[in-house]
């Protein structure tokens, strides 16, 4: 067998499949059409801003030469020559593991649960919508991640081991820092989950007229939450909605065509639309029709 050659050192899984290993600055080329996505660079089809590791790509971000998938990527480097593209193997935190693999499961479970015993029928609900858990993933010793119901979508926040959240109280209020702005989350606490912070980006969800909406808009947050491009000064940057209506509003648009014409609805082609920091980060007036903060039932 011939020696793969040398710009070709790496391989699909040449990671491991652990993409917490690959460097921030690592270049990675499709095994298809050898196109290569630089994090200094970013993504001009997918509006992907420069600065951007493969690791926060957005779930849906394929290939903008073939269209191949995300895992049809291989490391190439580091991005310069001194910098390696796999960091070591770090030691498992096995609470957070735990977390990661259970944690999202619990908490379809018991809004699934709430969903058909206390919400059906409720006018603010969107019953075209259901329960999930998108995109849990570490962030500093804790797992962080969307949770998307026909009521709500909350970012979750979940203890680490080395906190005591046992003392908080319902409807406690913490300003959280992200690299794109600080956010207001409210403490809660259920039997099935045991104590969590939420940060409520939509409520009610009428917004979305369908769950691959909600779930897009749910997957692009995280990205968002971390660019600190996204960052406003001067602003309250409380909710992360703007780009969810935009790209609500170009499906439901899509959707409403299709159902004047009796065909089905096509998704739009192309790229998403594209995100400003304004489509990120609510500023105070925008701010004004997120609804009343505070607990209600089922929404933390």
């Amino acid at each position: 067998m011939s020696a793969a050659p040398a710009s070709h050192a790496f391989f699909e899984g040449s990671y491991l499949g652990d993409r917490a290993r690959l460097a921030p600055t690592a270049r990675l080329e499709c095994k298809v059409c050898w196109h290569v996505y630089d994090p200094a660079e970013g993504c001009e089809t997918w509006q992907i801003p420069a600065g951007t590791p493969f690791t926060a790509l957005p779930e849906h971000w394929r290939c903008p030469v073939c269209d191949g998938a995300r895992d049809q990527f291989m490391v190439l480097d580091g991005g310069t020559p001194d910098l390696p593209a796999i960091a070591p193997p770090v030691a498992v935190d096995p609470h957070l593991d735990a977390q990661l693999k259970d944690m999202p499961g619990r908490f379809e479970a018991v809004f699934r649960e709430i969903h058909s015993a206390k919400m059906k029928g409720v006018p603010f609900v969107n019953e075209s919508l259901g329960v999930k858990a998108v995109g849990f993933r570490a962030h500093e010793g804790r797992a962080l991640g969307v949770l998307v119901t026909p009521w709500f979508m909350n970012l979750v926040l979940l203890p680490g081991a080395q906190d005591d959240w046992s003392g908080l109280r319902t409807g406690d209020k913490e300003l959280i820092a992200f690299p794109s702005g600080t956010y207001e989350f409210l403490a809660a606490n259920r039997p099935e989950t045991g104590p969590y912070k939420a940060c409520s980006l939509f409520s009610p969800m009428f917004d979305f007229s369908s769950m691959l909406q909600a779930v897009e808009t749910a997957a692009a947050v995280l990205p968002a939450l971390f660019d600190a491009a996204n960052r406003e000064e001067g602003t309250r940057s409380g909710e992360i909605r703007r780009r969810a209506e935009e790209e609500a509003a170009t499906l439901a648009q899509a959707e409403a065509a299709a159902l004047a014409s009796e065909e089905p609805a096509p998704r739009p082609a192309g790229p998403p639309p594209e995100m400003s920091r304004r489509a990120v980060i609510l500023g105070p007036r925008a701010a004004q029709s997120v609804a009343p903060e505070g607990p209600q039932d089922g929404i933390a």
